[in-house]
């Protein structure tokens, strides 16, 4: 199975249509952000959530590691959707929080407007993991 196979933009659609008109909302709206950063970002289902991977080329890795995954959404916290970006720790960014062993880092969006003043540090933050995993690697 490639990575393209796991492309699953339906099941996305039906698992954020399911959400509270207002959750849903901005979910849908920092999808779009994500996938609007790079072409090559694909999304599916993934830990019981929206998730985003990289579709492009790659050269061969254990699948435990995570490298393709690019960022999940955690939707479960109270006042905030949080975007978990597993292999983050290749990531300097001021908007990126938590240094986990496991390599983790995170970031919060409170609302539409929160989103609004992030959507572009979010979007170098896509482009950065690009560079820093893929193009360098």
């Amino acid at each position: 199975m490639t990575a393209k196979d796991k492309h699953d933009p339906e099941g996305v659609t039906a698992y954020i249509e399911k959400l509270a008109p207002v959750q849903a909302e901005l979910v849908e709206k920092v999808r779009r952000a994500i996938l609007d950063a790079d072409r090559r970002i694909g999304e599916q289902l993934k830990w019981n959530a929206p998730a985003f991977f990289y579709t492009g080329e790659m050269e061969d890795f254990d699948p435990k590691t995570y490298k393709r995954d690019m960022v999940v959404m955690n939707l479960r916290q109270k006042g905030h959707l949080l975007l978990i970006f597993p292999t983050g720790s290749v990531l300097q960014h001021a908007l990126l929080e938590g240094d986990h062993a496991d390599g983790r880092r995170m970031l919060k969006i409170k609302d539409e407007a929160d989103l609004d003043e992030k959507r572009e540090a979010l979007q170098e933050i896509l482009r950065a993991w690009i560079a820093e995993s893929i193009e360098k690697s």
